[in-house]
């Protein structure tokens, strides 16, 4: 019989309460965890759970149509096939799958770059198109083969198109492919609840429905309003992927129409008559701030960026002198050169600086300490009221004019029309100018010797030199709020909103903005000088026979300064050229449209700004179309 000493029995029953405390202790934790998992974390891995059987397919939403005031699409959609790869089902490497659907579908380098930058973007999570716009051959190619790609399949999808290509570019923008950086901001939207009021917005598949957005123009600035709301469908799968049953749908609503205020065939006809010249083109009906054209040129093509635009395509715009794709209305400033000098004499008015009929005599030339500021003309005016001045363009009248007024009684004046101001028009990326004042020069330099103002300095600011630079869409606006009798209009591109299913539409500025407190007698004196212009002045020519009164101002301003030296065009480099601009109203007793403009580097205002405007007005006014300029062809 064994027997155990009594130190043994304690060491054995020692370990088994060790052995019980650690058994109850581990115990314990896997039922800590259990209550944790079904109880305190039940609805997380349900959710969970529920989404490993239940996939979201999203369903792009139709984006809305850009239609102009006449009721031209000038951007819209078609359907055709692509072939879409599912990033999270493909098994092989990407290059490898490429190469093998390439022995039976045309893919394009340009196609494969495409498609991994937005693998790259979306760090390979989605669904991406590979190849855009099928054959029925290509169709039928890949589906005899589909059962060697799982994870690729041919969809029906949306694609943007602008019918004119080039035409009002730079005013509807272009839409592309959603970047990181667009999801990224998507989302912060949608956290800061800005789509609260969509039923559908904060649906897992909202951002992998939105495949496109605006990049630049309406395109952009509307995007929320024309991308509509993605729907989806919520699909039964099993453990595998594959869809067992479609559980529920939810369709998407597709975005709205926006009408523009642009009407298309003034904006072609203007575009045609530019040329290969470079330039910029306003025109505002002033009683409502509809934008009637807004031309930049030269332009490009917007249906070049909708799938990615090619390296070679990109090179050549980014690298070309004649920046096409730089927004020359929005962002180009300009000296206004002889085209400020109406708005300086209605600024004279309404300082009490001078009268109408007051007069001063032009030898050619204005003295300011050592410095002579000179007249276009040799010899001068002789003697010169307000309406002379602006009729013959007289310098000299201007640099003692904007002596007598000062720079900050000329800048206080010019603030409140829009001249170096922000419009506000709708597309992103205005350019201020520069409205110059002796607070402008000290905030602007670092120096203190340059912060200060010379009087000097002022005397060019009266012709529209100097420090002044505007956009030609300030000039415009502030042409439209004068001949509005005060009234501001914000000048806007986009008309009305309009449902597709009710055709509602909801107008995008329905009233004025302020008035500004001008003499209606005052301006009747700048009308009628301008309307001088075109009968006996600088703009005569270009309105000879003309069937309507306009009022016009023409002007040329530099690009460089002279230094004294006399000016020749044909010995002077393109682009160190003069601009030549010009400014206009019609018809003159109700004024229904005003134009400013700028022709880059071509030489006198009077010469090759003034004619476009009288054939655009010819046009507008009179239904006339020029025998030079190809027909127009209404879209279907």
């Amino acid at each position: 019989m064994v027997s155990f000493k009594k130190s043994d029995l304690n060491s054995f029953q020692e370990r088994i309460r060790v052995a019980t405390l650690f058994v109850t202790f581990c115990f314990l934790i896997l039922l800590t965890r259990l209550i944790w998992l079904q109880i305190v974390s039940h609805n997380k891995y349900s959710v969970l759970a529920e989404n490993n059987r239940i996939a979201l397919i999203p369903a792009p939403a139709n984006r809305g149509l850009l239609i102009d005031r006449n009721g031209i699409v000038i951007g819209r959609n078609y359907s055709a096939l692509t072939l879409d790869v599912n990033a999270e089902e493909i098994k092989v490497n990407i290059d490898q799958l490429i190469d093998e659907l390439s022995e039976i579908i045309l893919i394009s380098p340009r196609d494969r770059r495409n498609f991994k930058r937005s693998l790259e973007d979306s760090r390979n999570m989605g669904t991406f198109p590979l190849r855009s716009m099928l054959t029925e051959a290509e169709t039928a190619r890949f589906m005899a083969n589909r059962y060697r790609f799982p994870g690729v399949e041919i969809r029906a999808r949306n694609f943007r198109e602008y019918p004119y290509n080039e035409l009002a570019s730079h005013l509807i923008g272009y839409i592309g492919r959603v970047s990181l950086r667009d999801k990224e901001r998507m989302q912060l939207e949608i956290e800061n609840g800005k789509f609260e009021d969509d039923p559908n917005a904060l649906q897992t598949s909202f951002l992998p429905g939105i495949q496109y957005v605006g990049k630049i123009g309406l395109e952009q600035k509307y995007e929320t309003v024309l991308r509509g709301t993605p729907g989806y469908d919520q699909v039964e799968i099993t453990a595998g992927g594959k869809p067992v049953r479609t559980l529920s749908s939810f369709p998407s609503t597709p975005g709205k129409n926006i009408i523009l205020s642009v009407d298309i065939k003034l904006q072609y006809l203007v575009e045609q008559l530019y040329g290969n010249f470079r330039g910029a083109f306003v025109a505002i009906e002033p009683e409502t701030g509809d934008v009637l054209a807004f031309v930049s040129k030269p332009n490009f093509n917007p249906n070049d960026f909708v799938e990615g635009i090619d390296s070679a395509t990109w090179k050549e715009l980014n690298e070309s002198k004649e920046k096409p794709l730089y927004n020359r209305p929005l962002k180009g400033i300009y000296p206004p050169g002889s085209t400020y000098k109406p708005f300086m004499a209605l600024g004279a008015l309404e300082t009490k600086k001078r009268t109408p009929s007051q007069t001063i005599f032009d030898p050619g030339y204005f003295d300011f300490g050592n410095n002579t500021f000179r007249d276009d003309k040799k010899g001068g005016h002789g003697t010169v009221d307000m309406q002379k001045s602006i009729v013959d363009s007289c310098d000299t009248y201007y640099y003692m004019l904007a002596k007598d007024m000062g720079v900050n009684t000329i800048h206080d004046f010019m603030k409140p029309l829009g001249l170096g101001q922000i419009t506000g028009i709708d597309l992103e990326g205005e350019s201020r100018g520069v409205l110059p004042s002796t607070a402008w020069k000290r905030n602007t330099f670092k120096k203190p010797e340059q912060q200060k103002w010379y009087e000097g300095e002022t005397i060019s600011l009266g012709i529209g030199q100097g420090y002044n630079a505007f956009t030609i869409l300030q000039l415009a606006h502030a042409l439209a709020n004068v001949v509005n009798n005060g009234v501001v209009m914000k000048p806007h591109l986009v008309k009305a909103i309009e449902d597709p299913f009710t055709r509602h539409k909801e107008l995008t500025t329905p009233k004025e903005s302020y008035r500004i407190d001008i003499k209606p007698d005052n301006i009747e004196v700048i009308k009628r000088a301008m309307i001088e212009v075109n009968k006996t002045g600088t703009g005569a020519t270009a309105f000879k026979d003309a069937s309507f009164q306009a009022g016009g101002k023409t002007g040329t301003a530099q690009v460089f300064s002279l230094n004294a030296k006399e000016y020749k065009q044909g010995s002077t480099a393109e682009f160190l050229r003069d601009h030549a601009l010009f400014i206009a109203f019609a018809p003159a007793d109700k004024p229904t449209i005003v134009i400013a403009m700028v022709v880059e580097n071509a030489g006198f205002g009077a010469q090759y700004a003034a004619p476009i405007a009288r054939k655009a007005l010819d046009y507008y006014l009179e239904g006339k179309w020029p025998k030079e300029v190809p027909e127009w062809k209404r879209a279907p």
